[in-house]
């Protein structure tokens, strides 16, 4: 780009300007054919006058009208040789005008101390006017203060253009700041010699560049305004989301438990990750993680309702896969579209175990005691919704000392690698991941990379059955008596009840309460099931739980007993005086019917 001083011109003017030369050039002279060859015999025939000089030729003999027509010819031909008048060229406009009218900002400098040669309009707006041939340091300081004076360094020496993108300039008189996105660009500023125009400053050929800032303001609020509303609208989806999760953890009597739920990326759509908590009575506890496929609003109305599911079959005290099947038919009836992987798993202090069902999820993990962590084998199904499949219980020791953890796929799962790689790295982690529940879930967090801006969401549910010592273990005490029909059965179901709780000094209201509900369900248990038979007493730091198993599957249910009945009371009693009964069946056969009393907080 040559930057001086232009002198309008236009296309053909000098050919045009010949043309009127050569019109304007005398006629030849007198007895020189000046016409067409036709008429030189005529006019050298013409009379002469007394004087003998030539007269003056009349219309007759001088053929005016053949004359008239050549010259209407040769007018005719020279407009068809002249065009219209042509519209102006950019060659009409100076460097001046140009520049000047664009709203951008523009500066010219020159040299390699960036001497300033030119600012237009739109830059003396914002920054003020700024003084020709000064350097770039001294006359144009907010360059500087933008980081641009490297640039137009490396631009001077490569010869290359570059660019900054969205750089916030103060507003100057404006009332507001602005954004710009500044362009520079290598020229070469000629000299100019004299002229009117004190922006030009140069006097000899030099290598510049033209600083070219365009307005970006309104780009900038308005995708700032889109962050923000993107970010009310991710708010209030992870809202949402954290609203169908368990506000807090039920805490169980024998398990530690904590969970944590990271929401993925940074936009609105969220998830249908969930886990849960769930106390069964009897010092049960069921745990529950699930993993609704998509995200979005759809999906996490999806968990929801399965979460709230899961909680309703769980108070019915089925095996895990029964549960499953349940809910799977119920997946389907929801959302065909959508599909759900989901693990539900039961443990029992008594047997210290997990039992568990798995609907297409990922496999529990365990750690035992020295440290050895091991997968959770099958059994596993299809994801829920998919429907025609029966689902099966397996189970997997969880003693005192014993570790486990339940998670979604978000976890473990990357884009360039295989999902087993990552439930490898994950079990790594959890051999290590040593502390309370709540510890072990960051620490895993922390060893599997999860961030802010990880893109998929992330549940963890870690449960630790710990090993109790001293004063602790004190608190927690089983007692079992198998029971053999007969008259003496109830007797001996009463002596013994009474003098465990005796030993386990409770007070005498509790005592006697306790002694009357285990003879009830012993009388229940003798009058309608069969062998084998076996009365339970457990005690834990919060409570006192009475439970009689037998062998047949038919569950007792509360009725009302009338005034003439004598029997259908027990049961009735046994709800009046405990804090909670219930009964369910048992994995081999038969059911267990227990019911449970909060211990007073000392």
């Amino acid at each position: 780009m040559i930057f001086t001083r232009w002198s309008a011109k236009f296309p053909g003017t000098q050919r045009r300007g010949a043309a009127r030369s050569d019109r304007a050039a005398p006629r030849p002279a007198s007895g020189t054919p000046s016409g067409p060859p036709e008429t030189a015999p005529e006019a050298a025939a013409a009379p002469a006058a007394a004087d003998g000089t030539p007269s003056a030729p009349t219309a007759a003999t001088t053929g005016s009208v053949p004359a008239a027509r050549a010259e209407h010819e040769d007018t005719a031909a020279s407009q068809e040789a002249t065009p219209a008048a042509l519209p102006p060229t950019v060659d009409a406009l100076s460097v001046h005008e140009i520049l000047g009218t664009i709203p951008a900002l523009v500066a010219v400098v020159y040299g390699p101390e960036h001497r300033l040669a030119y600012v237009n309009g739109a830059y003396a707006t914002v920054f003020g006017a700024r003084p020709a041939g000064r350097t770039a340091r001294e006359a144009l300081p907010e360059l500087d203060a933008l980081g641009l004076l490297p640039l137009m360094d490396q631009v001077l020496r490569s010869g290359k253009p570059r660019t900054v993108k969205s750089r916030k300039v103060a507003g100057g008189d404006r009332t507001r700041d602005g954004y710009y996105t500044f362009t520079c660009t290598p020229i070469e500023v000629a000299a100019s010699g004299p002229a009117p125009d004190p922006e030009v400053a140069c006097v000899a050929p030099h290598k510049g560049v033209l600083v070219f800032g365009a307005d970006v303001t309104d780009q900038i609020e308005s995708a700032e305004r889109l962050r923000a509303s993107e970010a009310r609208q991710r708010e209030a989806a992870v809202t949402l989301q954290r609203s169908l999760l368990p506000q807090e953890l039920e805490q169980p009597d024998d398990l530690s438990v904590a969970a944590t739920y990271q929401p993925g990326g940074t936009d609105a759509a969220v998830g249908g990750d969930w886990y849960d908590v769930i106390t069964l009575g009897a010092g049960r506890t069921a745990l529950v993680i699930g993993d609704v496929m998509g995200r979005g609003v759809r999906a996490a109305a999806v968990m929801g309702q399965l979460r709230t599911a899961v909680r309703a079959y769980a108070r019915l005290d089925l095996p895990p896969h029964e549960v499953l099947q349940l809910l799977d038919g119920l997946a389907a009836e929801i959302d065909a579209s959508q599909i759900a992987t989901c693990v539900y798993a039961v443990h029992d202090p008594n047997e210290g175990r997990l039992v568990y069902a798995s609907a297409g999820h990922l496999p529990i993990l365990v750690r035992d005691p020295d440290g050895s962590v091991r997968r959770a084998a099958e059994p596993t199904g299809p994801p829920l919704g998919t429907g025609g499949w029966l689902h099966t219980s397996g189970s997997v020791p969880l003693g005192p000392g014993s570790s486990a953890v339940l998670y979604t796929d978000g976890l473990v799962e990357r884009r360039d690698k295989d999902i087993d790689d990552g439930v490898e790295a994950l079990e790594r982690a959890f051999a290590g991941a040593a502390g309370a529940p709540d510890i072990v879930c960051d620490r895993l967090l922390r060893s599997l990379g999860i961030t802010a801006t990880h893109d998929d969401d992330v549940a963890i549910l870690v449960l630790q059955h710990p090993e109790r010592t001293g004063h602790d273990a004190e608190l927690f005490h089983n007692a079992a008596l198998e029971l053999h029909g007969g008259t003496e059965a109830a007797p001996r179901a009463r002596a013994f009840a009474s003098g465990v709780l005796a030993s386990w000094r409770f007070s005498p209201e509790l005592h006697d309460l306790g002694v009357l509900a285990a003879s009830e369900l012993v009388a229940n248990s003798l009058q309608h099931g069969h062998p084998p038979m076996r009365l339970r007493l457990r005690r834990t730091d919060r409570r006192l739980i009475i439970e009689v198993t037998d062998g047949d599957d038919h569950l007792p249910r509360r009725r009302r007993a009338e005034p003439v009945d004598e029997a259908g009371r027990g049961i009735s009693i046994v709800a009046t005086i405990a804090s909670a009964w219930g009964s369910r069946r048992t994995p081999g056969g038969g059911k267990a019917v227990w019911c449970e009393f909060a211990l007073p907080r000392g």
